[in-house]
């Protein structure tokens, strides 16, 4: 073999072995890869996340509001889409039970990222932005529920009914809030929203407050409610509650 063929190979060996490494995920290394789908009856943590058996899944692809996010509606009203995300995926996932959940990755906070399936095959993510519940994530999902999203946005569903952050900005800005809540989502249905008297406008404040029903109405629905609690024990108005 020549000097010229042998410089040849060595140049093509050292160029293969310096190529670009694919990107790791440390996570993935730490943590193995689940071998089956996670089923169960899942409790609600927020719009794309939920509780199975103990293992936090979140949806992959999307993402929903926060829990303690609030949108503009129609009217230019305050209200607490994050609550009402969550309130759609619980009476999505009643209906058809269980949920089944195939891994596809870990993220930051250890928790299990999956694509979900309710009993009778739904998808959980693509109903949730067909319903303007949560947005398509293109970071993630490439695009996968943009077809969806964009019904919802024409029909002026959930959170395109008016205005809102979207959700990974809304973090990005609230960086006390940004960390996934510990416990679940204490669900306020919508029919006890719809048919209560109280309303986020004007503000109040405790004077003006006449039961502890409304002022813990106030605390769980209105931007401004946390005012009402001063010492952040969770119970608004204590000389009411």
């Amino acid at each position: 073999m020549t000097v010229a063929a042998v410089a040849a190979l060595v140049t093509q060996f050292v160029m293969h072995k310096s190529a670009p490494l694919p990107e790791i995920n440390l996570q993935n290394l730490i943590t193995p890869k689940p071998m089956e789908p996670i089923t169960g009856v899942a409790s609600v943590i927020d719009g794309d996340t939920i509780e199975i058996h103990g293992q936090r899944v979140r949806f992959n692809g999307i993402h929903a509001p926060e829990s303690r996010q609030y949108c503009d509606d129609a009217k230019g009203f305050e209200y607490p889409c994050g609550r009402r995300s969550a309130e759609a995926l619980d009476g999505f996932l009643a209906a058809s039970r269980p949920v089944q959940c195939t891994f596809v990755t870990w993220d930051q906070y250890h928790r299990f990222v999956g694509d979900c399936r309710r009993a009778d095959g739904a998808s959980v993510a693509a109903w949730m932005v067909e319903q303007g519940q949560a947005l398509d994530w293109p970071r993630y999902s490439h695009g996968t529920y943009a077809s969806q999203q964009a019904k919802a946005k024409a029909a002026k569903l959930g959170m395109w009914v008016g205005n809102f952050e979207a959700p990974w900005d809304w973090r990005a800005s609230h960086a006390d809030g940004a960390a996934p809540s510990s416990q679940p989502l204490r669900i306020i249905s919508r029919r006890q929203v719809a048919q209560s008297s109280y309303s986020c406008e004007p503000r109040r404040y405790c004077s003006q407050v006449s039961s502890c029903e409304e002022a813990r109405w106030y605390l769980a629905n209105c931007s401004w409610g946390g005012k009402l609690d001063r010492d952040k024990d969770g119970i608004p108005c204590e000389g009411l509650c």
